[in-house]
C-alpha cells in the first residue's frame, strides 16, 4: 500500500471546495462558511483500492496523475462544520486479482481504519471490495464496472431477482448493460451486414453477466433479429482462440462481440488474423478502452469499435479544478507524455464525488454520517451528474445505482501512423456529447 498525505497549508475551505458544484444542492451548499477559528484539525483517510498491476492495469493508468492533482488542490485540507480535515489517501494494488482485492480492501478497513472507501475498474475489483466493506459496514464508492454486473454479480443468488438485496453501505456510478446493448446495436445499424454474432465473453463477473441467458445481451441480441453463435465461456489468460476463431470463420459471421481483458483481446485478434479471418465489425468491450491497448495490434487495430464512457469532447466540468474535459486530458497528456484515456475522466470523477460528500457530512469521521452523505448526493462532474435518486433505473436499483452516460466508437490510424485516435460514431443515447464521424467496416 501506498500513503499519500495531502500536506498542510493555507487551507482550501469547505465553501471554496463545492465552489461551482454548489448546484449539489441548495440545503447541502447553504451554510458552509468556515470560521476562521477551527477546532483541532483531524484527518479523514481515503482507502483506494485499484488494479496498478496485472492485467487489468490500464484502468489505473491516471491514477498517479489524478491524486497528484488532489495533492495539489486540497493541500489544505477541507473546512467541515469548523473543523479543518486533512485528507489521507491510502493507495492499495489489487493486483487485477479479486482475492487480493477482497484482502487489500480488509487491511483498509480493520488495520488502517479508514473513513471512506473508493474503488474502481471492472467487476473483479468492485464487487469483492464493495462486498468487503458491506459485510464490515464500511462507507464505499465505487465506479468503472457495469452496474448490473456491479449489483446482480453481488447477490446471493444472481439467477433469482426475487431474492435480491439493497445494499445499506456500498453505492456505485456506471452505466449498465441496457446502455451497452444499445449503444452497440446503434453502432452496428450504420453498416450493411449478415444477422449472425459471434460472442466471446469470458468466464468472470463482465462475462457472465453479459452472456446471461435471460438478462444479459443474448435476449436482445434475439428480440433484434440477431443469431448468437456462443461457443461459451473461457478463463482470463487464455493462450489460444483457434476454436472459437474457426467456429466464426465456418459460419461466416460478420459481426464479433465480447468483454475480454486486453492481453486476451490482443491474443484472439492476432490469432484471427493470422487464420485469415477478419469480420466486418468487432465490437469488444473492456478490451481496447485504451491507446496502449490497440496499438499492441500495430495496424490491425483500425475500425475497432467499443463503448466509450468519456472523452475530451463530453461537455462536463470539474467540481474540483474548473477543467473542461478537453483541459483535463490535455493535462494528462501534457504531464505523462501519453495519449488521454478513458479512466483520466472516472477516476477523477471519483475523488470528486468522494471529496463532496466528505464536505457535506456532519462528521466525516463517523460511518453513519458518511454513508447518509453518500446517500444524498447530487453533484455535478467530470463525467456528468451523480445522484443516486432512482432516476431512469429499475426498482430494485434505485438505491443504490447512479447511472451515467454512454456513447460509442472507433479506433482510427492518424493519417501520420504515429498511433491512434478514437472517433465517436453513435451518441443517439445521449446527443449532448458530440460526435466525429460515421461507423465504417474493418477492411
Amino acid at each position: 500500500m501506498s500513503r499519500l498525505i495531502m500536506p498542510r497549508r493555507p487551507g482550501l475551505s469547505r465553501r471554496k471546495f463545492l465552489g461551482t458544484s454548489a448546484a449539489a444542492g441548495g440545503a447541502a451548499a447553504a451554510g458552509l462558511y468556515a470560521p476562521a477559528v477551527h477546532a483541532q484539525e483531524r484527518t479523514v483517510k481515503i482507502g483506494y483500492v485499484t488494479p496498478q498491476s496485472g492485467p487489468l492495469a490500464g484502468f489505473a493508468e491516471a491514477d498517479n496523475f489524478t491524486i497528484q492533482q488532489l495533492q495539489e488542490v486540497f493541500a489544505g485540507g477541507i473546512d467541515v462544520n469548523g473543523t479543518r480535515y486533512n485528507i489521507e489517501v491510502i493507495v492499495a494494488d489489487s493486483q487485477s486479482n479479486p482475492n487480493r482485492a477482497a484482502e487489500v480492501a480488509l487491511d483498509l478497513i480493520v488495520d488502517e481504519e479508514v473513513d471512506l472507501m473508493v474503488v474502481a475498474s471492472t467487476p473483479d475489483t468492485t464487487n469483492p471490495v464493495s462486498t468487503q466493506c458491506e459485510i464490515e459496514e464500511q462507507p464505499c464508492i465505487s465506479t468503472m464496472a457495469p452496474w448490473d454486473a456491479w449489483y446482480v454479480g453481488r447477490q446471493a443468488n444472481p439467477g433469482d431477482p426475487s431474492t435480491w438485496e439493497q445494499f445499506d453501505w456500498t453505492y456505485h456510478f456506471f452505466w449498465g448493460g441496457a446502455d451497452y446493448y444499445g449503444v452497440t446495436l446503434n453502432m452496428w445499424g450504420q453498416l450493411e451486414h449478415g444477422n449472425t454474432v459471434g460472442a466471446l465473453w469470458p468466464n468472470d463477473a463482465d462475462g457472465n453477466a453479459f452472456a446471461d441467458p435471460n438478462a444479459g445481451f443474448p435476449p436482445v441480441l434475439a428480440a433484434n433479429g440477431y443469431e448468437l453463435v456462443d461457443p461459451g465461456r473461457f478463463p482470463n489468460g487464455t493462450d489460444s482462440f483457434a476454436s472459437q476463431i474457426a467456429t466464426f470463420q465456418n459460419a461466416n459471421i460478420d459481426v464479433i462481440t465480447g468483454l475480454m481483458i486486453p492481453p486476451d483481446f490482443t491474443t484472439y485478434w492476432t490469432q484471427s488474423i493470422q487464420q485469415g479471418y477478419k469480420p466486418k465489425i468487432c465490437t469488444m468491450g473492456r478490451a481496447i478502452l485504451f491507446p496502449s491497448a490497440v496499438e499492441a495490434l500495430g495496424d490491425t487495430g483500425h475500425n475497432l469499435s467499443c463503448e466509450v464512457w468519456w472523452s475530451p469532447s463530453h461537455p462536463f466540468t470539474s467540481s474540483i479544478t474548473g477543467q473542461s474535459a478537453s483541459e483535463l486530458a490535455s493535462a494528462f497528456e501534457q504531464s505523462t507524455g501519453r495519449p488521454w484515456t478513458q479512466p483520466i475522466g472516472y477516476i477523477h470523477a471519483l475523488f470528486e464525488v468522494a471529496l463532496d460528500v466528505i464536505a457535506r457530512a456532519e462528521d466525516p469521521n463517523d460511518r453513519d454520517s458518511m454513508v447518509a452523505s453518500i446517500a444524498a448526493t447530487n453533484t455535478e462532474t467530470i463525467i456528468g451528474p451523480v445522484s443516486w435518486n432512482g432516476e431512469g433505473l429499475p426498482p430494485f436499483a434505485q438505491k443504490n445505482v447512479s447511472p451515467a452516460p454512454l456513447v460509442g466508437g472507433q479506433w482510427r490510424l492518424k493519417e501520420d501512423g504515429s498511433g491512434y485516435d478514437i472517433v465517436i460514431v453513435d451518441n443517439q443515447s445521449y446527443p449532448d456529447i458530440p460526435t466525429g464521424g460515421q461507423m465504417e467496416p474493418i477492411v
